[in-house]
């Protein structure tokens, strides 16, 4: 029986890091973008500060997240956002298990989660969804070799006021499965792009508590249909 190759030793060893449920957790909960203290996540994952900070230290050695010193305070966030975007294209694709919610507070905070939120520093759920499909549906961007903005769209956002932030060894537009629509929502820097400009115009707004937004205007200045 012939052996791994090296580039599946590597791939193994990487899954294996995703392979426990409290890694996937801290890495679920990273998507905010945010940078997390290992208490912060020590009590979201239920586990203690020693066994957090192994999970943590694991992570970071292979890649995933990041490390931010501030002082003496240690902050940890994913790599960046081709690790996020990774992350929630794999929960997309996990079965989904039907959660029931047992109080209102936990339906409303369900309902607002898979209908508007950030997944890292993209906008997600059902408004990121239906911002790909209009911007598809009016030539704004094309599918036909992966996905790019066409000159049309280009001219749509520097009328929206859109400013695009090219970064290096970040494409500026790349598709993510949303892990609610299970349908692709807008990454890459446009995508971060339009984010950002929503959040600085008031369309949404932050929800205190997790990655949910609250869609103030966002639906008539993006021209999308009222059912976000």
């Amino acid at each position: 029986m012939a052996g791994m190759s090296a580039e599946g030793e590597e791939l193994a060893g990487w899954a294996r890091m995703l392979a426990d449920g409290t890694r996937a957790t801290v890495c679920l909960a990273l998507l905010d973008g945010r940078a997390w203290t290992a208490t912060e996540l020590a009590k979201l994952a239920k586990v203690s500060r020693p066994t957090i900070s192994e999970h943590l230290n694991l992570l970071v050695g292979g890649g995933l997240l990041t490390e931010v010193r501030q002082g003496r305070h240690r902050y940890v966030k994913l790599a960046g956002p081709d690790t996020a975007e990774l992350i929630e294209g794999l929960a997309a694709l996990a079965p989904r298990r039907t959660q029931v919610a047992n109080s209102l507070s936990a339906v409303s905070k369900r309902d607002a989660f898979a209908r508007a939120r950030t997944c890292y520093d993209h906008l997600a759920g059902k408004l990121g969804v239906a911002l790909a499909d209009a911007m598809t549906e009016r030539g704004l961007i094309d599918w036909s070799d992966g996905i790019a903005l066409t000159p049309e769209g280009q001219a749509w956002l520097e009328n929206l006021g859109v400013k695009v932030e090219v970064r290096r060894g970040r494409p500026p537009l790349r598709s993510c499965l949303d892990v609610t629509e299970r349908r692709p929502h807008l990454a890459g820097a446009v995508g971060a792009a339009l984010c950002s400009h929503a959040l600085q115009e008031g369309w949404v707004s932050h929800i205190p508590g997790g990655r949910a937004l609250k869609v103030n205007g966002a639906v008539q200045a993006f021209g999308l249909s009222s059912g976000v």
